[in-house]
């Protein structure tokens, strides 16, 4: 199988501390990850690494296959609180046609006028399967109102809404950091059934024993000293 991820030698200390020396892994296409260790141990920090968020102390390398689509999903999100989800998953998807964006404000705004010009739109350009796309994969993280502020979320609900904008990226490979904080049993078992169909890599960190069983082919255990 082609390697998706190679790391050599990466390091990372903060003071005295080391979390991590010289470590070095592959991780290859279809390979289902799980890193595992107690908190303050240097799971994110890695994750950092490998995002390009940090860098490690003592040279090494991280190196991605050529082409390759990566997602991450961070513990943290950081979204615009002025945008609806719709907005917000939108714009995380990159430059997607004009179309869309106008259909589901028409939608929303009740204009049957303006409704049925933007059906149209999305008939002549042929953005519907887009569309519908972001519609099913948000309704299986149960998101079922586009229209509302982000700003108005729970943490839970925005943790799903993450889950979603790195869903629909259609990545190659997915890096995430404790993907079922803060989501409530249903919400964790759309994720583990999205995450069993997907047939690219995945690294991913978790303290949850069942979704790690479900979930991972291999484990790599952080063993402080």
């Amino acid at each position: 199988m082609a390697s998706y991820l190679q790391v050599e030698n990466i390091s990372k200390s903060y003071g005295e501390k080391v979390l991590f020396d010289k470590i070095s892994f592959n991780i290859n296409e279809g390979d289902k990850i799980a890193l595992i260790a107690p908190n303050g141990t240097g799971k994110t920090s890695l994750l950092a690494i490998l995002a390009g968020k940090d860098s490690s102390d003592r040279g090494g390398e991280v190196k991605f296959m050529k082409d390759i689509r990566v997602a991450f999903l961070d513990q943290s999100f950081d979204f615009d609180p002025r945008h609806t989800i719709f907005e917000e998953v939108y714009t995380r998807m990159g430059n997607l046609s004009p179309e869309i964006k106008e259909y589901e404000e028409a939608l929303a705004s009740g204009d049957n006028g303006r409704l049925e010009r933007a059906i149209a739109s999305m008939d002549a350009s042929g953005s519907w399967d887009i569309e519908q796309n972001i519609r099913q994969v948000l309704s299986q993280l149960k998101i079922e109102r586009l229209d509302q502020p982000m700003s108005e979320l729970s943490g839970g609900e925005a943790k799903r809404v993450a889950l979603a904008c790195m869903m629909l990226q259609n990545a190659d490979f997915l890096i995430m950091d404790e993907p079922t904080n803060h989501l409530d049993l249903e919400s964790i078992t759309a994720l583990n059934n999205a995450l069993i169909k997907f047939k690219g890599a995945l690294l991913f960190t978790s303290h949850d024993h069942q979704f790690v069983q479900s979930i991972a082919d291999r484990i790599i255990e952080f063993r402080p000293d």
